[in-house]
């Protein structure tokens, strides 16, 4: 039986996303076959094991459970490729690969997977590069232009160079509405709509708040679609979905808070239409070379049909809510049997 230590939480504004979505991973994954250990790790950046049950992850009610907490970090010796124990003398656990169910920044954006690399432990997802390259929308965005995939109109900011005055040449540039991103955020945490100058302003300022550079993005009048993607040499494309957010946009409230956005699965565009999507889905993610899974988010442009890339979630999100395992459940593969499988995907690369 192998081993998996599954790792949630993690410094980063989705902390509260990934306790959600490991609860769910944990009590979905296949008992007979592997065994699962709990890390994880707080907002302060402190890590334990949990040996509670996962209910406790979503609220965070899992570091209230003292009896269950164990102080533990990963080994950095390939030697032994586990965790040690802290509370044990240092003893350490041998893992056989490693489920990160971190979203966002220090867990999505490479860190963790270089981390893992060093450790030499497989892990499921993408490897260092592709998740870092994902998880920068401005550098996703500069490799789609590089493999001429379509996407929306652009341009990204630093902080340190930033100044207003740069905003109305970004606004002829682009044309309102305009979308306004921190570039290394995800679940649409910092993102604002702005459809004056003042509004862009405002949703610049925002976005700086969490993160160092943002991108600016063209509105697009088109509908939302969404595919899971899965594999390491040869990906495959699940069914493509439809998001109809309840918001103005698929803010973060749309997301996980409202519930009462709309998904259609399939999504609700001619069967010709559909396999194009699919076929871009595997083209992106072989372009931005991911592996193991990544959901790929696309905009169909309603004046033309145009397909153009929205973003990619190397760490998608697995909650009961989540796209990605519902459009592989839609796909013929259940949650366990697509947990199980991503595993495989770890151990075989």
């Amino acid at each position: 039986m192998k081993k998996v230590l599954v790792l949630f939480g993690g410094v980063s504004s989705e902390h509260d996303v990934s306790l959600n979505s490991a609860c769910s991973v944990i009590n979905n994954i296949p008992s007979d076959k592997y065994e699962v250990v709990k890390m994880g790790i707080t907002k302060q950046g402190e890590s334990f094991v949990y040996n509670g049950p996962a209910d406790m992850l979503p609220g965070g009610k899992w570091l209230e459970d003292k009896e269950n907490l164990e102080p533990a970090v990963i080994s950095m010796s390939r030697d032994h490729h586990g965790i040690i124990r802290l509370s044990q003398g240092g003893k350490i656990e041998k893992i056989d690969v490693v489920f990160p169910v971190l979203h966002g920044k220090n867990g999505e954006d490479g860190t963790m997977q270089g981390l893992l690399e060093i450790a030499g432990i497989p892990y499921v997802g993408c490897n260092t590069v592709a998740s870092a390259i994902c998880m920068d929308k401005a550098y996703t965005n500069a490799m789609a232009d590089y493999h001429g995939i379509p996407q929306a109109k652009w341009v990204a900011f630093e902080k340190y160079s930033y100044n207003k005055s740069m905003l109305p040449a970004a606004a002829e540039k682009l044309g309102f509405p305009i979308f306004v991103k921190p570039a290394n955020a995800g679940s649409s945490v910092g993102v604002g709509k702005a459809r004056t100058l003042e509004e862009l302003e405002a949703a610049c300022t925002n976005a700086f708040e969490h993160d160092v550079k943002i991108v600016l993005e063209e509105g697009i009048d088109g509908v939302e679609v969404e595919v899971a993607v899965m594999g390491n040499e040869n990906p495959v494309a699940s069914v493509v979905g439809e998001v109809v957010p309840c918001n103005d946009f698929y803010d973060y409230e749309a997301k996980y808070l409202a519930n009462e956005s709309e998904l259609h699965i399939p999504a609700r565009l001619p069967e010709d239409k559909l396999l194009a999507i699919q076929n871009a889905a595997v083209n992106a993610y072989r372009a931005l070379g991911c592996s193991g899974f990544t959901r790929v988010d696309f905009f169909v442009r309603r004046s033309d049909g145009e397909i153009m890339l929205n973003e990619p979630n190397t760490i998608p999100g697995f909650t009961s809510i989540s796209m990605y395992p519902k459009l592989f459940a839609a796909s013929g593969i259940p949650y366990s049997e697509l947990l199980d499988k991503l595993l495989e995907l770890a151990l075989e690369r």
